[in-house]
């Protein structure tokens, strides 16, 4: 069976990005980094999801020579201008483990509390970076535009999904169903984008 390797320890990321991508690339496994020779992971030092996404992919490849596979994802406020972005998984700066989404959430809440709903405007976007032996490398980035809610809604999903409504949905998506969630996903579209590359990559 081919190989990919999706650079990620986030458990939650991880099964979201395996249950979209095992559909589209038939017959690959999927590795995370468990699965792998530990290796230094690198600081996410680019201001850009694309920079970042191929800091992560590049590092996999060159620790295990498998083609590899990384995503950068984050929530972008439009009355924030376009932040946390790139910041969004510490923007509170408390470690995930410690409650950071928790944290993340109670911050953004504060921060957009007087905007009136009209102006409330966000988009999930997700980045994902292939890279593989020979130096070969692509992006696709995909969007989920939506809306910040006043109060958090609903325990699927992660991150910031329990304050998010995705346009023509009147729930969070915390609150959707994860084949659901997959379709309109800012990762679902990406990983929809990246695909062909990838099924070329291994063939």
């Amino acid at each position: 069976m081919t190989q990919v390797v999706l650079a990620s320890n986030n458990a939650k990321k991880l099964a979201e990005l395996r249950r979209i991508l095992e559909p589209l690339v038939p017959g690959v496994e999927v590795l995370g980094l468990a699965d792998v020779a530990a290796y230094p992971e690198p600081a996410e030092t680019e201001a850009t999801f694309e920079g970042n996404a191929l800091i992560k992919a590049r590092a996999a490849l060159a620790a295990t020579g498998l083609p590899s596979l990384a995503d950068d994802s984050g929530l972008c406020v439009d009355a924030l201008n376009g932040m946390p972005g790139v910041l969004s998984a510490r923007w509170s700066g408390v470690p995930r483990a410690e409650g950071g989404d928790h944290a993340n959430n109670a911050l953004l809440l504060s921060q957009v509390g007087d905007v009136p709903a009209e102006r409330r405007s966000a988009q999930f976007v997700a980045v994902v970076a292939l890279c593989v032996p020979g130096g070969a490398e692509t992006t696709a980035r995909g969007e989920m535009p939506g809306r910040i809610l006043t109060e958090e809604h609903g325990a699927g999903g992660f991150g910031y999904d329990p304050l998010f409504a995705a346009s023509g949905y009147d729930v969070s998506t915390a609150e959707l169903s994860p084949v659901d969630k997959d379709a309109i996903s800012h990762r679902g579209r990406a990983l929809t984008a990246i695909a062909p590359a990838i099924v070329a990559a291994l063939t």
